[in-house]
């Protein structure tokens, strides 16, 4: 079951366990780098052909078109249930109105006579979206990837998605689609789907950019695709700290962890709080509470090997080893959330206070749940409209304005050695 160390018996400890959490990254696999290097070469070069035979083979169904057809998303929509459908619709729109405040706006600056700077938005144009199956579909994860970057004006959004046993898509996942504005829906899952987004195939269309979670094979062919299209980011498994204080219900923090650890066996759910008193009570409630659940043995494994309770000896320390773990999910359940906020430096998303759990934003809140995980908080933001827009800088400069600067442009060129680029300003004041 989960472990629990107490800082005041001394640091090292802690740091060796916060060492082993970060360094569970599931992107160090040498045979699955080279299987996924044989599945891009051979769509690269086999389009369509290769496709349907790697569906046969790892999904179990041979298809004879890759492409879902407006019928199958309209029977799939029709066929759900109407409170999923209004409950994914007004998720949606959630998403939606939360963007459209990232929006930014093209700009020109023309303070100065006779220069003009300037940058100018543009939307990528096609872009792809992963999207799981198979044993676990995700219409979250629909919402969350192509509702930014319809509001973004992406004009072309394709998504991909394994098939399951008789050949359909899941149906919630395409209803999803229809909701968030997907242009078009092929069954290719895998590496294999990631090939196809990335380089084109007769029925794929190339795209710009790929964004979208997946497993281990899906991780490692976006970062070997990224360079020929761009990516959002490399997801590791999923994560949660809970930074807890002796207000804490310790009912709450255990269904909280849970709610990550039930991913997989890598997930991580860590509680750090100053309590020793709730860490003994949480440890105790994980227990309970697993036993009635129906990922019960995925949960335990990941408790026991990437689980963590860390009773820090105050606040301070316990936000400093928050920061250093820079979780995907944070949430404060503390007497005063609001306060602490200046203070956390490093993580994907902050829920404050008991009653703004972690899956409040999985689904419906509105902010993207797309997230950096395995420390990547440090540098990596939530996906946003930003990862569907590009600029461009706009220069310009009269006459008169490159004859006032041409001998300290040409000054520069030269120290650069670069004679040619010193030779452009100079031909035009000969």
């Amino acid at each position: 079951m989960i472990k629990i160390i107490n800082t005041t018996n001394g640091t090292e400890e802690v740091q060796k366990e916060i060492e082993a959490l970060l360094n569970r990254s599931q992107l160090e696999f040498g045979e699955v780098n080279r299987s996924v290097e044989d599945i891009i070469t051979k769509v690269r070069d086999e389009k369509d052909k290769a496709i349907i035979e790697f569906t046969e083979k790892f999904d179990g169904v041979k298809l004879d078109s890759i492409e879902v057809t407006e019928q199958e998303i309209e029977d799939a929509y029709n066929s759900c249930d109407p409170e999923l459908i209004a409950a994914l619709e007004e998720a949606a729109e959630n998403v939606r109105e939360y963007h459209q405040k990232q929006l930014s706006n093209s700009w020109i600056q023309n303070d100065k006579k006779g220069i003009m700077l300037g940058q100018i938005y543009n939307p990528v144009e096609k872009v792809g979206i992963y999207v799981p199956g198979g044993t676990a579909p995700y219409p979250s994860t629909v919402l969350m990837n192509a509702v930014p970057a319809k509001v973004a004006g992406v004009s072309e959004i394709i998504m991909v998605t394994p098939p399951s046993k008789d050949g359909s898509v899941n149906k919630n996942i395409l209803a999803a689609a229809k909701i968030a504005g997907v242009d078009r829906i092929f069954k290719a899952g895998g590496a294999q789907g990631i090939a196809a987004l990335a380089f084109g195939t007769e029925s794929v269309p190339k795209v710009y950019k790929i964004v979208g979670p997946g497993n281990i094979y899906v991780a490692i062919a976006k970062r070997i695709v990224y360079g020929y299209v761009d990516i959002d980011m490399i997801a590791g498994p999923s994560e949660i700290l809970v930074l807890a204080d002796e207000t804490a219900n310790p009912e709450y923090v255990a269904a909280d962890m849970l709610s990550q650890a039930e991913h997989d066996t890598l997930a991580s759910s860590i509680l750090v709080t100053t309590s020793e008193e709730l860490a003994y009570k949480v440890k105790e409630e994980l227990a309970v509470q697993t036993a009635s659940l129906s990922r019960k043995d995925i949960i335990e494994k990941s408790l026991a090997d990437f689980g963590a309770i860390i009773i820090a000896k105050d606040m301070d320390e316990a936000i400093s080893y928050t920061n250093e773990i820079a979780p995907e999910h944070l949430e404060l359940i503390v007497k005063s959330p609001f306060e602490m906020i200046s203070s956390i430096k490093n993580a994907g998303a902050i829920f404050l206070g008991a009653y703004s759990p972690e899956p409040l934003g999985d689904y419906f809140a509105g902010p993207n749940h797309t997230l950096p995980t395995s420390s990547t908080a440090k540098f990596y933001s939530p996906l946003g409209v930003d990862d569907f827009v590009k600029k461009s800088s706009l220069i310009f400069y009269d006459r008169e304005r490159l004859e006032e600067k041409k001998d300290q442009i040409i000054k520069i060129a030269e120290a650069e050695g670069l004679t040619a680029h010193a030779n452009s300003i100079k031909v035009r004041f000969k």
